[in-house]
């Protein structure tokens, strides 16, 4: 059962379904890491959002704001980690350590990498770029105007989000509510591809008690590792668009594509099965800015979080 039936049952065991279900009859294959992994196809996921309602997960503890930090870097459509790295969030480094480690043939610690690509700028720009990523999509999509001689020049950019915002002022009943990070033309250029690919927008109801759904359909889905993440990332960027809109929080969707664990990740998988869930915390954000682009980690707030703790382990590159 991957979900949840009946009114009281907590929104965790969801996840904790999922997860024993792709762990128990997964189909087991050869991934892009090696590393391998079970895999399901087409799961679904849903969560109340209303009241301040947050899928946090309780069985072990996730760092919602580092999480909180990448979905504002998103914003800002940067592409380098140097100002994650700035904030000590750390989610991104992998990709550009191995590029660097294959290129320089230098066997340089992940700290040491972190550091320098935070005292030195040019270092940064040449290391620290992971291309056209998930900010650059959601803000500045490339388009090209065909000119009279013939040849192609860089337009304007669009600004899903902006737009977005303003599509759902303006039309909230339209059906193309859409922010896509899957470009074709630019994913070659992309240290990861999106996996967290297109976010979809619904209003239910009308005047002050409309509500605004979000759908996220992920392609493909580290269940351990990624989907904690994911899914607080998603349930904040419905909470600020809602508010940016005048809506109210509605239901957060998440379907997976290729939705998976890796066989390296025995330890945690069984370590938090083994847990139960505890609590409901709340995410709480404060007045809105004059735009969805300006809010700041201090506007954000979980209360009643009081998990299990962290369980570590490896990220597959």
């Amino acid at each position: 059962m991957l979900q949840d039936s009946a009114q009281t049952r907590h929104y965790e065991w969801q996840y904790l379904d999922l997860m024993r279900h792709i762990w128990e009859h997964g189909d087991e294959r050869i991934d892009r890491t090696g590393v391998g992994t079970r895999s399901v196809f087409g799961a679904q996921l849903r969560f109340n959002l209303s009241d301040g309602k947050v899928p946090l997960l309780t069985t072990k503890r996730v760092f919602w704001k580092a999480a909180a930090r990448e979905m504002l870097w998103f914003l800002t459509g940067e592409t380098n980690i140097r100002p994650l790295l700035e904030q000590g969030v750390t989610i991104w480094s992998d990709w550009p350590l191995a590029k660097y480690r294959k290129a320089s043939g230098k066997d340089i610690s992940q700290g040491d990498f972190e550091a320098r690509i935070v005292a030195d700028e040019a270092f940064a720009a040449q290391w620290g770029d992971l291309g056209p990523v998930y900010g650059k999509q959601w803000v500045d999509w490339a388009t090209y105007e065909y000119g009279p001689d013939g040849k192609y020049t860089r337009g304007p950019g669009i600004n899903q989000v902006a737009l977005l915002v303003e599509g759902l002022k303006a039309n909230p009943g339209s059906r193309r509510h859409i922010i896509e990070g899957w470009n074709v033309a630019e994913l070659e250029q992309m240290a990861l591809p999106p996996c967290h690919k297109t976010y979809q927008f619904h209003v239910a109801g009308e005047g002050s008690s409309a509500r605004l759904n979000c759908l996220l359909y992920q392609r493909s889905c580290d269940v351990a590792l990624g989907l904690p993440f994911n899914l607080f990332g998603a349930a904040l960027l419905a909470r600020m668009v809602a508010q940016q809109a005048g809506l109210l929080p509605g239901e957060l969707v998440w379907m997976g594509g290729d939705t998976h664990l890796y066989l390296n990740h025995a330890h945690l998988v069984e370590e938090q099965l083994s847990r139960t869930p505890v609590g409901q915390p709340l995410l709480i954000l404060g007045p809105p800015p004059a735009s969805i682009f300006e809010y700041r980690i201090e506007d954000f707030a979980v209360t009643d979080y009081a998990p299990h703790a962290a369980i570590r382990a490896p990220v597959a590159v």
